[in-house]
């Protein structure tokens, strides 16, 4: 094995050169996603790169929506040679300060989305727990990740579909996540004895960025609502010298559409330190499927990971009045606008969530069981 220029630096971990991550498994992966809301609900983007240094693959997406219609750019290659370099195709991430000010650009407008975004922010990275999910007859893992999120605004332009909208702090919120570990990429791998138990999953994802403050929270649930994973917290800028407060256990009721899985709304009752109730109330309007267009599992035209040659980069729309296109939502994670109402202020931010197979709190049975 060859070295790499980054074995210069004394940041070492693992007894092993950075030209190799600490295990064999080729579910290794290193990603970002970051998400940009305009607070009119006119347009959502997700946008993110991963690395997948076990399959050789660099990989970037973005997707933006408008309407009812998405447009999506995906690009994939060959790892690069300097570990350092978060560019693929036309797309590229540079770190100008770590967690202040990064700068994404994307020079796909021939397949429909071009942008040049600074990412700001004066809110600290939020450490999620380790993320750990089992499955299979061994209760193999499936997930096992380290996280952060964190909350900001964007400036700069986007451009989709020949159009060039222009993007302030004032009229858009950021949220990203950053994380890596173990989680399904790339070709799937020898299933071996098949697993005759259903799949479910149920989780929350909320980012929200009020005018004083953010709050952020993940739960996941099993299929009789036992909690595998509690995290909220609410945080004020840097600046104002606050520290992070946590928000206990909270309570997520969701406002499903009728005859769907799909949040309308949700209230969301939290506990502060000082053993005060914390209430956020929330609307959803757009949203954007992380498995149409961004290409997170369960994906059935491109997803994370895939070897699809050395340089490879398309543009693909999606019309969600499209049958077979709704037909495809109610299997994955989708990340919803969120217009949010807390301690008095108004916040915007991203509700997303999952719910496949049954959940008891939710009065779910089945994978075929819909709200009321």
């Amino acid at each position: 094995m060859n070295l790499d220029p980054l074995d210069e630096l004394p940041i070492h971990q693992v007894p092993l050169s950075f030209a190799a991550v600490g295990t064999s498994d080729h579910n290794f992966y290193d990603r970002c996603i970051y998400q940009a809301v305009a607070h009119d609900g006119s347009t959502t983007v997700l946008t993110g790169l991963g690395v997948y240094p076990n399959l050789g693959v660099i990989d970037a997406f973005a997707a933006v929506r408008r309407g009812e219609r998405e447009w999506a750019v995906q690009t994939s290659g060959t790892r690069p040679a300097d570990r350092t370099a978060q560019a693929v195709g036309p797309y590229r991430i540079e770190v100008v300060e770590p967690f202040r000010q990064l700068h994404l650009t994307c020079d796909g407008d021939e397949h429909g989305v071009g942008f040049d975004l600074w990412f700001e922010s004066e809110y600290e990275p939020m450490r999620e727990p380790q993320h750990f999910r089992y499955g299979g007859p061994t209760d193999r893992v499936l997930i096992e990740g380290c996280r952060f999120a964190q909350l900001g605004t964007w400036r700069g332009e986007l451009r989709v579909d020949g159009q060039t909208i222009d993007v302030q702090p004032s009229s858009w919120t950021a949220t990203r996540d950053r994380s890596w570990g173990i989680r399904p990429v790339g070709e799937a791998g020898p299933q071996g004895r098949p697993d005759a138990r259903p799949t479910t999953v149920w989780y929350c994802w909320v980012p929200l960025r009020f005018e004083d403050f953010g709050v952020h929270l993940m739960v996941e649930e099993d299929a009789d609502g036992f909690r595998t994973l509690n995290y909220a917290v609410r945080v004020w800028p840097g600046p104002t010298g606050r520290r992070m407060e946590q928000l206990g256990w909270p309570e997520i009721d969701i406002r499903y559409r009728p005859g769907t899985r799909f949040p309308e709304g949700a209230t969301i009752r939290c506990t502060t330190v000082d053993r005060r109730d914390l209430e956020i109330e929330l609307d959803c309007t757009t949203a954007i499927p992380l498995h149409v267009g961004p290409g997170y599992l369960p994906a059935d035209d491109w997803s994370h990971g895939m070897w699809m040659g050395e340089e490879w980069t398309t543009g693909r729309t999606y019309d969600f009045g499209d049958p077979d296109v709704r037909a495809k939502l109610p299997w994955g994670s989708i990340d919803h606008l969120a217009s949010a109402r807390c301690d008095g202020q108004q916040g915007f931010g991203i509700f997303e969530h999952a719910s496949v197979g049954r959940h008891a709190p939710t009065g779910m049975d089945d994978y075929f069981s819909v709200a009321p």
